[in-house]
């Protein structure tokens, strides 16, 4: 049974004159109740407004009664907030749980091994999802952080995990104009720009550079937020300039937009 003050994610089964009957789908479809003095602030008059049957929505435990097996609900006691991060945790469950499905099938494990599985993920990760998404970012290099893996298992991980999860990504980009008018300027150009797209860091940053037409060149960087993004800019930006400057060439940059993506995890 779920403890007082927990959110849990209920399917409505019936609507009654004094509130709504429902099942707790994160603890074996058990029977709970939320009074229509719990579904909103103020005087219901329609619950059918608020709640229909099989429909889902996210609830708070308020009390619970174990000796005659009773669980009554809060609807208004839920923030907008709370509700949210509930649906976004529940719907991260339903996705580690596809992965061990999916691993239970490829390699064909029993329902104890994958347990085993669990065990030895939640002994590295606060959750399976946690797990999954870092293999899914990160590949071998999570994979290996992982004690008492079994060698079978890491391959397929990976493989499925960077399949079932895609990665939120962010591109930030500049135009930069450069100019190097010694004998070897195209040279110093051309070296400058590879040095920063073979860079790529343990983040998963991804540096591109782009002819736009001389003397116009694009800066797009690639990786899961903003914060990490904007860094790579920036040390990018200083790494060309200063090769540029250091060979008497002349660097200007200008910011163009930036945009959010999802894409599976780089390679």
């Amino acid at each position: 049974m779920p403890d007082e003050g927990e959110l849990v994610l209920a399917t409505v089964t019936e609507i009654s004159p004094h509130g709504v009957y429902v099942t707790l789908d994160e603890y074996g479809k058990f029977p709970a109740f939320l009074h229509i003095s719990e579904i909103a602030t103020g005087w219901v008059r329609d619950i059918e407004r608020y709640a229909k049957p099989g429909q889902k929505i996210v609830l708070k435990v308020i009390r619970i009664n174990k000796m005659r097996k009773e669980i009554d609900l809060s609807l208004r006691q839920v923030s907008g907030q709370e509700r949210k991060e509930k649906i976004i945790e529940v719907k991260k469950s339903e996705k580690a749980r596809s992965i061990l499905e999916a691993l239970k099938k490829n390699l064909n494990l029993e329902d104890s091994d994958i347990a085993k599985l669990e065990n030895i993920l939640l002994d590295t990760y606060d959750s399976l999802y946690d797990a999954f998404d870092d293999i899914a970012r990160r590949g071998q290099k999570a994979i290996q952080r992982i004690g008492g893996l079994h060698e079978n298992y890491a391959q397929p991980l990976e493989t499925i995990s960077a399949e079932k999860i895609t990665i939120p990504i962010v591109e930030v980009r500049g135009v930069m104009d450069i100019r190097v008018k010694t004998s070897d300027g195209i040279e110093v150009i051309r070296n400058a720009l590879r040095s920063v797209e073979e860079s790529r860091s343990s983040s998963g940053v991804q540096v591109k550079t782009t002819y736009l037409g001389t003397p116009r060149y694009r800066l797009t960087i690639k990786a899961e937020n903003y914060k990490v993004a904007e860094r790579a800019l920036q040390n990018a930006r200083e790494k060309i300039q200063t090769a540029v400057e250091k060979s008497h060439g002349k660097f200007n940059f200008t910011r163009e937009g930036s945009r959010k993506q999802v894409e599976s995890a780089p390679a």
